[in-house]
């Protein structure tokens, strides 16, 4: 399973996040710096509003969903890639998940302490990126040295390589995070069997008060933050209010609903991080309906009907024939899978076909 990690200076509301998305309390959250050390861990089931209406054309009563991994990890601090705050530990933390939410403080109160004394989202996103950038260069620097021997004696997959690292190092040199670097897809392929923690794809999540979150689409810091990171790093920002998810966690669904009602929004937030890191992560989600269950399956954006198979078994990949196919939308519109075949919509579909996200399959196989 693919990992998320939750990162951020300390005091941001990151293990509060993490309690939230994972529905646990599993993480320590007090208001002084480092009270997370050793990351906590949470599988968190994604949102996904279909599958109640798959479910009633199924006629089922059960459902379940996909399900993605959340990392807690430990706050970083300025100098954190030269070993300050554990800085060192909580690094290779980073390096071990497959993608990067970096929580940031939009909110005022000056009851809960900020490692550099006052709030400004914008410093705090390039502290981040500046130490994980410093981390990734020294990273680099081992490496090329490491292979200096065979660059020099004409190894040709080392050449390549040292070629990739060399621009590597020149676009982090200025500080900026490789994700922002233009590579050809060959050259990307490679930069990724480095494991630079810059390379991750990011989601930044806005964490702003109880009060402000109806109204947080107009809030300074987070509009700051929208500009900063679609201009500078290329990536998205979503709203959310940790603290609200905490208070949510005890409460029944339509306990929740009452209580975000009352505060003037639809959705708290979490729901929307949790289905932007899936996507971050480059999963898309297949559907299995019948009497016994509807399923979400999770793939990677891109798999063929058998990769897709062979997630609910290899057999069903290695001996995979066809797939019955129905799009989500047409089954929907149509009502059932009888309806859906009438109007020429349910299809066959080869070894070559591509799933795409909200698709509904039946796997045919032999082995």
């Amino acid at each position: 399973m693919l990992k998320a990690g939750i990162v951020g200076l300390p005091n941001v509301g990151k293990s509060t996040l993490f309690n939230a998305v994972t529905r646990t309390r599993k993480a320590v959250a007090a208001n002084y710096p480092f009270c997370t050390i050793d990351p906590n861990v949470g599988i968190v089931t994604v949102p996904d509003a279909r599958l109640a209406v798959l479910k009633g054309i199924a006629k089922t009563q059960v459902t379940i969903p996909a399900a993605v991994e959340f990392v807690d990890i430990a706050g970083l601090v300025k100098g954190a890639s030269a070993g300050e705050g554990l800085g060192n530990k909580f690094l290779s933390h980073i390096r071990e998940v497959d993608a990067i939410v970096q929580v940031v403080r939009c909110f005022e109160d000056a009851d809960i302490h900020h490692v550099a004394g006052n709030v400004d989202p914008v410093r705090d996103i390039e502290t981040i990126t500046t130490e994980l950038a410093l981390a990734d260069l020294d990273s680099v620097k081992k490496r090329r040295a490491g292979m200096a021997k065979d660059v020099k004696r004409g190894d040709k997959q080392c050449v390549a390589e040292d070629a990739i690292l060399a621009k590597l190092e020149a676009h982090l040199d200025t500080g900026k995070p490789v994700i922002t670097l233009e590579l050809t897809p060959e050259e990307k392929a490679v930069s990724r069997l480095f494991w630079l923690m810059t390379d991750k794809p990011t989601i930044f999540a806005c964490n702003v008060k109880e009060s402000d979150l109806a109204t947080a689409d107009q809030n300074p810091h987070v509009l700051k933050v929208r500009e900063y990171v679609k201009t500078h790093l290329a990536c998205e920002a979503v709203i959310i209010s940790a603290q609200i998810e905490s208070d949510l966690i005890d409460l029944s669904d339509e306990e929740a609903k009452e209580f975000l009602k009352e505060l003037g929004v639809a959705e708290s937030g979490v729901g929307a991080l949790i289905r932007a890191t899936y996507h971050l992560l480059g999963l898309r989600t297949y559907f299995t309906a019948g009497e016994k269950e509807v399923r979400a399956w999770t793939i990677h954006n891109g798999d063929t009907a058998p990769q897709a198979a062979g997630v609910i078994h290899s057999d069903f990949e290695r001996g995979f024939i066809k797939a019955e196919t129905v799009a989500y939308d047409d089954l929907v519109s149509c009502g059932s899978v009888a309806a859906a075949r009438e109007k020429g919509l349910y299809r066959m579909e080869g070894k070559e076909y591509i799933v795409k996200d909200g698709d509904v399959l039946l796997f045919k196989f032999n082995v």
